[in-house]
């Protein structure tokens, strides 16, 4: 359901901009799964490396329109 929904927000169209945040701390062998690296063990929450690498993701130019 989860990867069903992302789909539909990456292609739909009907927003404005995307940021994916799944893909920036997915698995590289797994991408159903965080990356060990950016878990916090529950395998299901990010932690500090995985926010970090969230906070990367986004494109403060495009947010902020600077």
């Amino acid at each position: 359901m989860r990867q069903a929904l992302n789909n539909w927000i990456r292609s739909s169209g009907a927003f404005d901009g995307v940021i994916d945040f799944a893909s920036s701390v997915a698995d590289k062998t797994d991408p159903l799964a965080i990356a060990s690296a950016f878990n916090d063990g529950d395998k299901l929450h990010p932690n500090d490396a995985g926010y970090k690498a969230m906070a990367d993701a986004a494109d403060l130019q495009v947010i902020t329109g600077m």
